[in-house]
């Protein structure tokens, strides 16, 4: 009996390896193309490291003509939760991350290299395994949960590395009839990689963004077929990255020390091994001191968090860029208007130390990204929103026609409005704007400079009375208030107020202020001349008289 036998034995209905490999030929794409993919597991919300990953990786597919894939790690059946997949393709979705080829829902998928769920692609994996068993490269392992125990209690005592290797492989080695016998006999196993790797000696290996490092060779016999007929990670994405024909793998650096272990698949499978590009992980800075940005610690870590605050996809993915490639920020300073899509991503620019994510950093990246929006497009992008999670902002934008000429204001200019970082901001910006949210508030508010009552009451008045005309033209409009500030006995211009303050109570913006905190209830909003147009005179009016009546 020979190794063949054997093989036959355990995978008596596998296919030879040639048939796959003729079903998934090499891709026709253009000289440089890149083949990347990303493989989540379906086991619970979308890590914000996962949209960065496929940020860098959609864009790499673009630049060069390449292929994305959305490929489904769930080999650990135990880990998987309902509707997993599809919680995956909406969240990605939402940040219009488009995939050329994968899974598109639960069971449908897109592309010729499929399936791209791994637990559909057993027959493929037994494949392979049994090439490995066959050459003499694999072996069945009959090691139960107790025998490994007791080895890596073992090990540890003699403060040895723990694993299954060298002396410690304990069915390495065993005779093919004895292996045949016991599997006859209907005892369990499960199939083991045989190492050729001796950990005395060194590889070599050059990762697209780490550059060059040193590694000892791999020498465990790791699992490769599970005792259920599913592959361990490790043997799958091997066997998978070559037929689907990737051309870069774009990883966490969590992964960088398996890869003497996945170099190692890929030679004994007979595989030219894509390229490895391991990024730092997404870094918080907490009180002084980095860490990984956190599922259990950080809001923000999950995707779901950008959509429920309401910072726009596009934002995110601007400030992700931004982080991912150190020559991002110059390039927006050059080319304020153009699309993030026209800026050329460099994966060997990418920081080897991890980026530290600042959440104030994006949201004046979402501040500027609103500011470009149309009226139209944060009106619809708001309302969105707020269908979803803010009952009292929809009710305020039914309105539309009103809502639009106050999304309007100071918008589309050279100098548009910046005070909106995000949907969950809006309706403290806008809500002043609504005169039953207005007369209905309690809300306390300070007039500035100017505090004394009688003064208020008394500028309030003379401007209604002397200088209000809905029909001003703004310069018209600035004019009258410094009319207004010289009869009050205020300096016309701050500059003359500057070269002599003692000679007035104040000058034309504490006026200003004093009207602007009437209308609105703040000290800093949007132009106030444009918020006046859009209240209009009988709002005017009626929000005067409630101050010096």
């Amino acid at each position: 009996m020979d190794y063949k036998d054997l093989a036959d034995l355990i995978f008596p209905e596998a296919k030879p390896i040639s048939y796959y490999e003729e079903k998934y030929p090499e891709r026709n794409l253009p000289e440089g193309a890149m083949v990347v993919r990303f493989a989540p597991s379906p086991t619970g919300y979308v890590h914000i490291g996962g949209l960065y990953q496929s940020i860098i990786g959609r864009t790499l597919a673009n630049q060069t003509k390449g292929v994305f894939i959305l490929r489904i790690e769930d080999t650990d059946q135990k880990r998987q939760i309902e509707n997993g997949v599809v919680q995956i393709v909406d969240a990605l979705k939402d940040f219009n991350i488009e995939f050329d080829e994968g899974m598109i829902n639960e069971t449908e998928e897109k592309g010729n290299y499929g399936p791209y769920k791994q637990s559909a692609r057993k027959d493929i994996y037994q494949a392979y395994a049994k090439y490995l068993l066959e050459q003499g490269k694999a072996y069945p392992c009959f090691a139960t949960p107790e025998e490994l125990e007791e080895m890596r209690a073992k090990q540890e005592a003699a403060k040895l590395r723990t694993g299954y290797y060298g002396v410690w492989a304990k069915y390495r080695n065993l005779p093919v009839e004895e292996a045949i016998k016991k599997i006859k006999n209907g005892e369990k196993y499960i199939i083991r990689f045989k190492s050729m790797g001796n950990e005395e000696r060194k590889i070599k290996h050059h990762d697209v963004i780490k550059g060059n490092i040193d590694f000892p060779e791999n020498d465990q016999d790791i699992v490769i077929i599970k005792g259920d007929g599913l592959p361990t990670y490790h043997f799958a994405h091997a066997v998978d990255d070559h037929l689907m024909r990737v051309t870069h793998v774009i990883r966490s650096d969590e992964w960088v020390s398996s890869i003497p272990l996945h170099l190692e698949l890929f030679r004994a499978l007979g595989f030219k091994a894509p390229k490895y590009a391991h990024t730092a992980p997404i870094m918080k800075d907490d009180n002084g001191k980095k860490r990984k940005i956190s599922k259990r610690k950080d809001p923000e870590a999950a995707v779901s968090y950008y959509h429920e605050q309401g910072i726009p996809s596009e934002a995110v993915n601007e400030y992700l860029l931004n982080i991912a490639n150190s020559n991002f920020e110059s390039w927006r300073r050059a080319n304020k208007d153009k699309d993030i899509s026209e800026f050329k991503f460099e994966i060997n620019k990418m920081s080897v130390s991890g980026a530290i994510f600042d959440l104030i950093k994006l949201l004046d990246v979402s501040k500027n990204v609103i500011s470009k929006y149309s009226k139209e497009k944060v009106y619809a992008d708001a309302l969105e929103w707020a269908k979803r999670y803010d009952e009292e902002l929809v009710e305020m934008l039914n309105n539309k026609e009103y809502s639009l000429k106050v999304l309007g204001i100071e918008r589309g200019n050279q100098k548009p409005r910046k005070d909106i970082a995000k949907w969950s901001d809006i309706k403290h910006c806008i809500i002043y704007m609504y005169e039953d949210k207005f007369f209905n508030s309690d809300e306390t508010y300070d007039f500035g400079k100017i505090s004394d009552k009688d003064e208020i009451k008394k500028i309030l008045k003379l401007y209604k009375e002397k200088y209000f005309n809905i029909e001003d033209d703004k310069q018209t409009w600035f004019d009258k208030m410094k009319d207004l500030s010289e009869e009050l006995g205020y300096a016309r211009e701050v500059k003359e107020y500057k070269q002599d303050p003692e000679k007035w109570p104040g000058h034309v913006g504490d006026i200003s202020t004093v009207l602007r905190v009437a209308l609105t209830k703040r000290q800093n909003t949007p132009d106030l001349y444009e918020i006046m147009q859009v209240l209009g005179k009988e709002s005017i009016e009626k929000r005067l008289e409630k101050e010096y009546k």
